[in-house]
């Protein structure tokens, strides 16, 4: 599917709350708007890669920011604390990602994270 940014963008305004959950790795689960933007624009990748932090977050934390910003060819991404407060970085050299920035939520749901949009929180 070949979407423009407005268009994806549209798309994921209308996901609110989510109806399943749906399996990435055995601790991290995506929501119904955040598996659509994984099918949609290819960025598993990305999913993944939030993943890869968050499971090595100290035990107290319990929600995390994570926010991808498209820097040239590549793209930076930031996993804070809701307050600011950084927890994790990871630079990625190259990315076809189509928007300019993401800003997306992790919470644990006692026994797991749910990756979702800011809408689904």
């Amino acid at each position: 599917m070949n979407l423009k940014k407005h268009q994806i963008l549209n798309q994921l305004d209308q996901f609110t709350g989510t109806q399943y959950y749906y399996p990435l790795w055995p601790k991290v689960m995506l929501t119904d708007g955040t598996k659509y933007l994984a099918e949609t624009v290819g960025c598993y990748w990305l999913m993944d890669a939030i993943a890869s932090h968050i499971l090595h977050l100290p035990k107290k934390e319990t929600f995390a920011g994570c926010k991808l910003v498209k820097v040239k060819q590549g793209a930076e991404l930031v996993i804070d604390d809701g307050n600011g407060n950084v927890l994790a970085k990871q630079h990625i050299r190259y990315t076809d990602f189509p928007l300019d920035s993401m800003r997306l939520y992790a919470c644990w749901g006692e026994e797991r994270w749910i990756i979702m949009l800011p809408s689904e929180y």
